[in-house]
């Protein structure tokens, strides 16, 4: 499914990181819709943002999970983070969660940050829950999902690195996944496929943007 005209229009524009926000009270102006990106650590969360935004680099990627440590905002270029020059759409990449490893002072800040802000944000229209597909949900998964639920936000799922399991697999996991989060209320029904390395399922996250910043 190619991404609608609006869809062509945002991601056809280079886009430009504006704030890291690592406290609620550094958040930009609420207005433009605002599009998160969230999931586990190592999920390939980066690498799905700057492959489409189609800019290397542009999102932070690591071999070190929980190298994020803020909300990082992003707007197409030409836009910043003031009143003055809202943007038409941000996209707002999440710390990651479920890294083991990571001191617990620092995953509770992170922890306090990333709810707060999906409780408290009005202009936030989704969130995209990545999912690893060679995983699958794990039990963090489940306790975002729970919490997403609890806050009342609209979240999909959107499986990653799909390339790294067999292509007939793809369509089983998206159907298991299906029925998994049919308990969970404020989940979106249904569920993107994606691989940043193969750029599989990019124009259908794109045209699902398109759709929320209308």
């Amino acid at each position: 499914m190619p991404p609608p005209p609006a869809a062509a229009h945002f991601f056809a524009q280079p886009w430009v990181f504006v704030r890291g926000v690592p406290a609620m009270k550094f958040l930009p102006p609420e207005g433009p819709p605002e599009i998160a990106f969230a999931g586990r650590s190592n999920v390939g969360k980066s690498s799905l943002i700057n492959a489409l935004l189609s800019q290397k680099g542009l999102a932070r990627t690591s071999n070190t999970p929980g190298r994020t440590q803020e909300l990082n905002f992003f707007v197409p270029d030409g836009y910043g983070g003031e009143t003055a020059e809202l943007p038409p759409i941000a996209v707002v990449d999440m710390p990651g969660y479920g890294y083991a490893k990571a001191p617990k002072e620092h995953v509770d800040a992170w922890t306090r940050l990333v709810f707060s802000y999906l409780r408290g944000r009005a202009s936030l229209k989704r969130v995209f829950l990545l999912i690893d597909a060679r995983h699958g949900i794990k039990k963090n998964d489940e306790e975002v999902m729970g919490l997403l639920d609890k806050a009342a936000v609209s979240y999909q799922i959107v499986l990653t690195k799909t390339d790294k399991i067999k292509v007939t697999g793809v369509p089983k996991l998206v159907e298991a996944t299906a029925l998994g989060i049919k308990r969970h209320p404020a989940a979106f029904p249904r569920i993107l496929s994606t691989s940043s390395e193969k750029g599989v399922g990019l124009d259908e996250l794109k045209a699902e943007i398109a759709a929320l910043a209308e």
